[in-house]
């Protein structure tokens, strides 16, 4: 195997996790974080994408749209919380079915601002050769973000007064709330923190895929895989997940067809969770 093969096909690995991680990444927080099942997770994917969008036909610079965009979904996750998730804490199934009707809602709204046909966004910067390969330098971003976004959450819940407070609120809701902790006001602000990460997974993906109001779709199962196999683990669990599944999915897939890729991660997703219900990071009792 030629040098430029091995390269390629590393930054196709690279990449194929970097995605895996960045769309799980807002899911991890919100379900490892506060025990909550969000089923539109997927839409606010897709919202981050339709944002961009919006951002860019405006007139913004490709990059600073994303970064409204991704703002803008954490606004439309913090009203969610108020106005339906603070009311079903601790009651799984209704929060899987509020949220599963909530991802309808979402769709059919997208539908009727934007319509029911794809469009794209033009991909960011150009491409690069290698040897006798082309690689585009936009995957680049994709795996440095996706090292950023763990990078961001580590810091975020062991840097700060907030992830503290967030930490506590979870693991000793009761001594967290006698030393005066508002675990209501801090619930709603990692919802929205999760959700402003699912808004920056949907704006990245947005020029390298299709914008279409059903788009969420195509990547939450990936996402709800990767988290579930993770474990509780919001970093540990999600990173190594990430890169087991991502590393099947991009070796079987560079091997066969991407439809056999995907099949042989899930199998994977199936033994593992088999052999080790509670996750990778299940049996470290690791929050993060």
């Amino acid at each position: 195997m030629q040098l430029d093969e091995l390269i390629n096909l590393a930054i196709s690995l690279l990449t194929t996790v970097s995605i895996l991680v960045i769309i799980s990444i807002g899911l991890a927080v919100i379900f490892g974080m506060m025990g909550v099942i969000n089923l539109a997770h997927g839409e606010f994917l897709m919202l981050g994408a339709f944002f961009t969008l919006s951002g860019h036909r405006a007139g913004l610079n490709i990059w600073v749209a994303m970064v409204v965009a991704a703002l803008g979904v954490g606004v439309v996750g913090l009203v969610v919380e108020r106005l339906l998730i603070q009311f079903l804490y601790g009651r799984l199934a209704a929060t899987m079915l509020a949220t599963w009707g909530l991802s309808l809602i979402l769709v059919q709204a997208v539908v009727l601002i934007y319509g029911p046909a794809t469009q794209g966004i033009p991909t960011p910067l150009g491409s690069t050769r290698v040897g006798d390969y082309s690689v585009s330098q936009y995957n680049m971003v994709l795996i440095a973000v996706a090292v950023a976004l763990l990078g961001l959450v580590y810091v975020v819940f062991t840097r700060t007064r907030y992830g503290t407070t967030a930490r506590a609120a979870t693991q000793l809701p009761t001594m967290a709330a006698a030393v005066g902790i508002n675990a209501k006001v801090t619930n709603m602000f990692t919802f929205a923190f999760g959700a402003v990460l699912a808004g920056a997974a949907g704006a990245l993906l947005a020029p390298v895929a299709g914008v279409v109001p059903g788009m969420g779709q195509a990547y939450v199962g990936r996402a709800f895989m990767t988290v579930v196999v993770g474990g509780p683990g919001v970093l540990t669990g999600t990173a190594s997940s990430a890169t087991l599944l991502g590393t099947v999915d991009s070796v079987v897939s560079n091997a066969t067809t991407s439809f056999l890729g995907v099949a042989a991660l899930l199998v994977v997703a199936i033994v593992l969770l088999r052999v080790l219900p509670t996750g990778i990071s299940g049996r470290t009792g690791r929050q993060l």
